[in-house]
Order: C-alpha cells, then sequence, then structure tokens
C-alpha cells in the first residue's frame, strides 16, 4: 500500500505541520508529548475547554506551576494516598517533560532517546522514594 499523504489529528499534530506541512520525527515529539499530558490529566486536546487560541500545552504550561494536584487525573493522584507527595513530584517530572516535547519549535524538542533517558530516571527516583517513605 502506497501512501500519498500525511494523515494528522487535530490536538496532537505539531504547529510546524499545520502551517508548513513539513513532517519530521521533531513532530512525532511533539505528539508523544501531548499524549503523556493527555494520559496523566485525563484531558483531550480536542476537549471544550481548549479552544482557541488556548491549548492543552498552554494550559498544561499555565497549570503546572500550581502543583501536580491541579492537573493530574484524581484516579492518580489523591491528597490522602500514602505516596502523595512522591507521586505529585513523579507526575510533574514528567508534565516537565511533556512541556519540553511538545515545545512549539521543533528544534526546541527533545529527542526521544533524551526522553527515554529522563523517563527512566524519573522512574527510578519514583522508585528510590518510595522505598525511603
Amino acid at each position: 500500500m502506497k501512501q500519498t499523504m500525511t494523515l494528522a489529528t487535530i490536538g496532537y499534530m505539531a504547529p510546524e505541520f499545520g502551517s508548513t506541512g513539513i513532517v519530521s520525527i521533531k513532530c512525532d515529539v511533539y505528539s508523544y508529548g501531548i499524549i503523556l499530558i493527555e494520559t496523566f490529566t485525563k484531558k483531550k486536546p480536542t476537549d471544550n475547554l481548549f479552544a482557541e487560541e488556548v491549548t492543552i500545552r498552554h494550559w498544561m504550561e499555565y497549570s503546572l506551576p500550581k502543583g501536580a494536584i491541579e492537573i493530574a487525573d484524581a484516579d492518580l493522584l489523591r491528597k490522602e494516598d500514602e505516596y502523595f507527595v512522591v507521586k505529585a513530584n513523579c507526575i510533574s517530572a514528567i508534565m516537565e517533560l511533556a512541556l519540553n516535547c511538545s515545545a512549539e519549535l521543533p528544534e526546541e524538542r527533545k529527542d526521544m532517546k533524551d526522553v527515554v533517558v529522563e523517563l527512566k530516571k524519573i522512574k527510578q527516583r519514583l522508585l528510590n522514594n518510595i522505598k525511603h517513605v
């Protein structure tokens, strides 16, 4: 089967694809960042909350400094959890990574190899912190 056009989903496609049609690995990194945000917030980039100039990424960038409890899916993070602080720190680190992946400019986005390394570091910190709580 031969594909003659690139398909993209609104909300997940990188800004440069929407404006120029340029496809690159950095477009995939952008989409991965959006999927990370969606996974940990239970919000979709196509939700009514995100209209006009407010994207899921802009919302995350604005909301993250307020704390993980403000952005995380309530099923993932509850104040009464035994490991609340550890989990909140983990989610915040993943959301920072998601913001790096979904940077507006392709050259500001991480390479996927670096993303994998960072995710492994976040996982190890989580496991180490749980052992010490």
